[in-house]
């Protein structure tokens, strides 16, 4: 198969059947073999029915459905282990995503070799208060934590060979992080498309002020997790033994200080109180470790999500 195109969603039904339908148009102009999988997660209206029917009609297109909402990191991880294309795109399906561009997508990672190109929307067409600006500042601070040059990491449409989408984990709210997960799977070739941007037609946005507040937070988490997630006695190890290391030097020097000095008080010194809190942060810290070790190596699947209904996909 050619191409797999993901299609997270949510309380969705008016644009779905034209998404459908411009795909598969740019799809057949181009002879390309593909599927569609949408994923409605936990939508309220009647965004099934409408997946059924385009199923119905086209067995090319494919349908998870969530027993709730799980958010759109557990939707494109459930669509990325049913995809079945040598090359995956995932787009919106609120129609501010151009299929126009899935050709020159899927020729960037076959003709040019590159393991993942993610879109950048350089013409917005939201509200600049609420969107441009926070959104900006959350692509540079992510740019200068993970030295990958793309301009928005953000961006719904993306381009991925198979085996990235197979080797990544998207979990929480990781989905706007994905080329930071490639890059630490060890895919390198890395790129960028300047891609349209539409104003939405249907409904209205599912994201708020929140998200840029749980992308800093969801940053901080996987720079945390990629570097010591699977040895984290390497970071509360460390730091617990220099920690109780301090402590130790300045108890021993306070004894010494007691033998040599009789009369100086030994507990109503300052450093009496730093040496003891530092020793404590330091066996807490070393113990936090040791536990961090057991989970790692005792974890189950972190992915677990409430399937209700299935089209086509196995």
């Amino acid at each position: 198969m050619d191409v797999s195109i993901v299609v997270p969603l949510r309380d969705e039904e008016e644009s779905l059947p034209e998404l459908c339908a411009w795909i598969q148009r740019v799809v057949k102009e181009n002879a390309l073999s593909y599927e569609i999988i949408l994923i409605d997660d936990g939508s309220v209206d009647n965004s099934w029915e409408v997946i059924e029917s385009l199923r119905a009609a086209d067995p090319c297109i494919k349908g998870i459905k969530f027993q709730r909402n799980y958010g759109k990191s557990a939707a494109l991880n459930e669509g990325f282990k049913a995809a079945q294309g040598d090359v995956v795109i995932t787009m919106d399906a609120d129609l501010q995503d151009s299929p126009d561009e899935i050709p020159e997508l899927r020729r960037m990672i076959v003709a040019d070799g590159y393991d993942l190109i993610s879109g950048w929307k350089k013409k917005r067409y939201d509200n600049t208060l609420t969107k441009n600006i926070p959104s900006r500042f959350f692509n540079w601070a992510t740019r200068r934590a993970s030295k990958i040059k793309l301009h928005d990491f953000n961006c719904g449409l993306k381009a991925y060979k198979r085996k990235v989408v197979k080797s990544v984990e998207v979990y929480g709210e990781m989905h706007r992080y994905i080329p930071v997960l490639a890059k630490w799977a060890g895919f390198r070739k890395i790129g960028e498309k300047v891609v349209e941007h539409r104003a939405r037609k249907y409904g209205h946005t599912k994201f708020g002020w929140e998200r840029f507040v749980n992308g800093f937070l969801d940053l901080a988490s996987i720079m945390f997790v990629s570097k010591y997630g699977k040895r984290p006695m390497h970071l509360f190890g460390l730091w617990g033994t220099l920690c109780f290391l301090v402590g130790f030097v300045m108890v021993v020097w306070l004894i010494f200080s007691k033998i040599y000095d009789p009369a100086n008080s030994l507990t109503n010194r300052p450093p009496f109180y730093i040496s003891l809190t530092a020793m404590i942060i330091g066996s807490q810290l070393f113990l936090a470790g040791f536990l961090g070790e057991l989970l790692v190596r005792n974890a189950p699947g972190r992915n677990v999500y409430l399937i209700e209904k299935k089209l086509g996909v196995e």
